[in-house]
């Protein structure tokens, strides 16, 4: 019977720590004397340690002298809620705040009914048999009343799954009295008049490492402070998973080294570090892993119903930091999901994480509408953060939730859904990235998605990716060369052992890699490179195969980079005879070469000659691209460029001026073009004689170009050098002298010391030093 465990005797500890039995009979008067408590607080936690979010607790209780009814502290699983608000009852009961104090585990509705009945049977002296009854008239009694004493009085509602499984049982708002909730989700329907909501968050990874290192010491180890450090960072910094480490470590009287590299096997689960379900610490019932799944489920039953578990599955594969919206967006994960949800799927399977399909033909897909809402379904569950409100919407997955996600996944539904997320990376990748804050998010995420996979894996087998070439090409053009040397390098290292070394791809990377040699300065190395990989391709591709034509083009460029120009002029006049004979005059191979037969011709002192054939090339470009394709306008940019270089400075100036008019119309004001001309238009003035002109336009430049494409961008370095220069060539020898001194760090950094740029640096910072009188003498 259910009145049963209200029946007999009952115990519960005064304040001052003695036990008090009392009896109670139907439902007639309670015989409980105050101070009282109904239900069981959980225990302390080994170790427990004070948080930032148990002084806001305390404030948010009496804010200024006014209390606050209820605080509801929402977080995800594992974050130490429950220890919390434990803590925060135990300290009210000790501290004598309170007469009486209920504890309710409220994680479904009967389970809440049950235990503000069981406070009902003893304050309110209410029927037993009926606990819906008995809650009703416990909220009742908890309204204040005239003539009767104030009780002080703490409900702590512990672990609400939904929202909906308290309507009709909050308690009321009384000056007397406070309600504690805690909960993973996030709905309105919890906060409102007389509410506040604390966000419980992760420990920070000093909290975490002094939570590890006592917790150690209290088993009688002790492990290097920077091994404690790493574990913190390992395990997100999430409580639930560090207390359930230090008791699997004790278990299997296991290092931290060891422990980590357990971690870090992706042949592993989660589940497989940490403690069975029958040595779990500080009376814990689920494991880390399965902190989450009722989430899981429930998220999964919402609207749009079946879109929270794939899309967290896809989420998994990324980088928890921060996923852009566009990409959980994109045509691919919208396509994944209408196929995961409109599949019908026998009972015992729907818990399975469902395995996205490949078709030929075209999918239907589901709405970003949909997707957003999947988003919010499980940011109120606690899942994700999601940020609306941010740019670029960054979606934010704790890692072990994550991994909880990919261990649900068999080996096919794993490759699939990183196959999926790759493509969902490539198709948010802007065609022009204006945007360096996005770009750096997107290779974040491409990387994070090649460690999910490994170098074996299906971003790299039975082909690469073109995600992993992108977000190569990427960080160089960010700036970062050296960077970009390292991952090509890497990349081609990787291909040579998977692929072989005559796989297409391989020839690929080795092209990647030479060409961002040549960036960073090794001109020479990279034409080396070139010239052993064009014979490679001619012998497994053929001579006339387009990646063997592209090959010859950079060859022949950075040939002229080397410092022979003429020869440059040589290898691309046969190299266009082969595009013509092969793809005709028109093709976009063709004008190209021409293109830069025209610049190496300049290179090589015939400015006028440059002049004359890039007007030939402007005529043709129009006429086979139209006037505003961007081909044509760099034709333009060109012409204007040699036409300063024949000596006619003002007349660069205002063919300049007038092609900005154009980019700017159709390519906008932050395109890189559109700033390129900007600096070329600050160069000339410069050149015919107005240094203040070309100050006042490369500092105005500087200030968009910053903001564009980043601090560390080649652009704007180059315009830092630029504007350097002019500031000493407008007779401010010791501002070009600050300025180069500054430019000479960040090259340095960037680029390294032995790059033409920072050499060129570190010549006119010797150079304004002596003009400005301050001596050849250089910074340490």
């Amino acid at each position: 019977m259910a009145g049963d465990i209200f029946s007999g005797p009952t115990a519960f500890q005064t304040g001052d720590g003695n036990t008090q039995h009392n009896h109670f009979h139907g439902a007639g008067r309670p015989v409980i004397s105050l101070p009282h408590q109904v239900g069981v607080i959980p225990p302390r936690a080994q170790s427990f340690t004070g948080r930032a979010e148990a002084a806001r607790l305390r404030e948010a209780a009496s804010r200024g002298g006014t209390a606050l009814p209820c605080q509801v502290l929402t977080g995800m699983g594992g974050v130490g809620k429950t220890q919390l608000a434990a803590d925060e009852a135990r300290s009210a009961w000790a501290e004598g705040e309170v007469d009486l104090l209920v504890w309710v585990t409220a994680v479904d509705r009967a389970s809440a009914v049950a235990g503000l009945g069981r406070a009902g049977v003893d304050m309110a002296g209410a029927d037993p048999s009926d606990p819906q009854a008995a809650a009703d008239a416990f909220l009742a009694w908890l309204e204040p009343k005239t003539g009767r004493e104030p009780c002080r009085w703490l409900v702590v509602l512990d672990d609400v799954a939904d929202p909906a499984d308290l309507r009709g049982l909050w308690p009321p708002d009384s000056p007397t009295g406070r309600t504690l909730v805690t909960t993973r989700r996030r709905d309105s329907a919890l906060t409102g008049s007389g509410r506040s909501r604390i966000e419980v968050g992760l420990f920070t990874e000093d909290e975490a490492t002094d939570y590890l290192a006592s917790a150690l010491v209290a088993g009688g180890r002790t492990e290097p402070d920077d091994q404690l450090a790493a574990l913190a960072v390992d395990l997100g910094c999430l409580p639930l998973a560090l207390s359930q480490a230090v008791a699997y470590l004790a278990d299997q009287a296991l290092g931290i080294a060891d422990y980590r590299a357990l971690l870090a096997d992706r042949t592993r689960t989660l589940t497989e570090a940490v403690p069975g379900s029958g040595r779990l610490p500080d009376d814990q019932h689920t494991s880390v892993g399965a902190a989450w799944s009722l989430s899981v489920d429930l998220a999964d039953r919402q609207d749009p119903p079946g879109f929270a578990r794939p899309l967290l599955a896809l989420a998994a594969m990324l980088d928890p930091n921060g996923i852009p919206a566009s990409v959980l967006t994109s045509r691919p994960v919208r396509e994944l999901l209408a196929a995961a949800t409109d599949r019908p799927e026998p009972a015992p399977q729907r818990r399975r994480w469902r395995r996205p399909q490949t078709s030929t033909a075209p999918a239907p897909a589901a709405t970003e509408e949909q997707v957003h809402r999947a988003l919010r379904v499980l940011d109120r569950l606690s899942l994700v953060d999601d940020n609306p409100g941010v740019i670029h919407r960054p979606v934010r997955v704790h890692s072990l939730v994550q991994r909880t996600a990919r261990d649900s996944l068999t080996p096919g539904e794993h490759t699939a859904y990183a196959l999926v997320a790759a493509d969902a990376v490539l198709a948010a990748w802007p065609e022009m990235e204006r945007d360096a804050d996005l770009a750096q998010t997107l290779r974040a995420n491409t990387a994070a998605l090649a460690a999910r996979t490994g170098p074996a894996g299906c971003l790299h087998l039975p082909n690469v990716h073109k995600v992993v070439f992108l977000a190569g090409r990427s960080l160089g053009a960010s700036g970062q060369v050296t960077a970009a040397v390292t991952y090509f390098r890497n990349l081609a290292d990787a291909t040579r052992t998977g692929l072989g070394l005559d796989h297409p791809d391989t020839l690929t990377a080795r092209g990647d890699l030479a060409l961002w040699q040549g960036r960073g300065g090794d001109a020479p190395g990279a034409v080396s490179a070139l010239t052993e990989l064009l014979a490679d391709q001619e012998r497994v591709l053929g001579p006339g195969h387009i990646d063997t034509l592209a090959t010859r083009h950079r060859l022949a460029d950075w040939r002229g980079e080397a410092g022979d120009a003429a020869g440059a002029v040589s290898a691309y006049s046969e190299l266009l005879g082969i595009y013509e004979l092969a793809l005709g005059p028109d093709h976009p191979g063709s004008l190209e070469t021409r293109r830069a037969i025209a610049f190496w011709r300049g290179e090589t002192g015939d400015a006028t000659g440059a002049v004359t054939a890039y007007a030939e090339l402007l005529r043709d470009r129009t006429r086979v691209l139209g006037p505003d394709h961007p081909h044509t306008l760099e034709t333009r940019h060109a012409i204007a460029h040699w036409q300063g270089e024949a000596g006619d400075a003002t007349g660069a100036v205002s063919a300049y001026a007038e092609l900005l008019t154009d980019r700017t119309r159709v390519l906008g004001p932050d395109h890189p073009h559109t700033l390129e001309t900007r600096h070329a238009i600050a160069h000339w003035q410069g050149e015919a004689g107005d240094a203040t002109g070309a100050v006042s336009a490369f500092a105005e430049l500087l200030t968009d170009v910053v903001r564009v494409l980043g601090p560390d961008h080649a652009g704007t370095l180059v315009t830092r050098h630029n504007l350097a220069y002019r500031r000493g060539e407008a007779g401010d020898a010791a501002g070009a002298v600050t300025a180069y001194a500054e430019l000479l760090t960040d090259r340095t950094r960037v680029l390294g010391p032995d790059h033409p740029h920072t050499l060129e640096t570190r010549r006119n910072l010797t150079h304004w030093r002596e003009r400005s009188g301050a001596g050849p003498s250089m910074p340490a």
